[in-house]
């Protein structure tokens, strides 16, 4: 049996070879992006969509967002330059792992013995009250994570 190229597959159905046209024209649209733009900010920003000649960035943070704005009249022309049928660009800001950063953080975080200590000895001198509470809790908390 002869092996069969990915594309004879991909254009084998309509549904596909609309998909893989899609596919192809956000990857054209990229390259674009990629040539007009600076390279510090072509890794934190990419090409979303394109629709009714408006084509859609999405950037990493705010200050990536505020920075391809400035470069909206430039990049228009270059979009245009290249034959891109682009009247004009809407940026979105899409933060990227964010929350998955901020547990893996949390889960690596433990107390050394000698802080278990400190915080015992805290909340022994402490009369009965919510903080002492909280600070024993703390305490044993932080003798099963070592």
């Amino acid at each position: 049996m002869s092996a069969r190229r990915l594309d004879f597959y991909l254009n084998s159905a309509d549904p596909l070879r609309n998909l893989t046209r899609a596919a192809r024209h956000l990857s054209e649209l990229q390259h674009i992006l990629v040539k007009y733009a600076p390279s510090d900010l072509t890794k934190y920003c990419s090409v979303k969509q394109l629709r009714e000649d408006t084509l859609t960035l999405t950037a990493a943070n705010a200050a990536i967002a505020s920075q391809l704005r400035q470069l909206t009249q430039r990049l228009i022309a270059g979009y245009q330059k290249e034959g891109a049928q682009v009247t004009s660009i809407h940026i979105e800001v899409q933060v990227r792992n964010a929350v998955q950063k901020t547990a893996s953080s949390a889960e690596k975080r433990t107390l050394s013995l000698e802080s278990i200590g400190e915080i015992k000895r805290l909340a022994e001198e402490l009369e009965a009250s919510p903080l002492r509470d909280a600070l024993n809790r703390l305490a044993a908390h932080g003798k099963k994570a070592t």
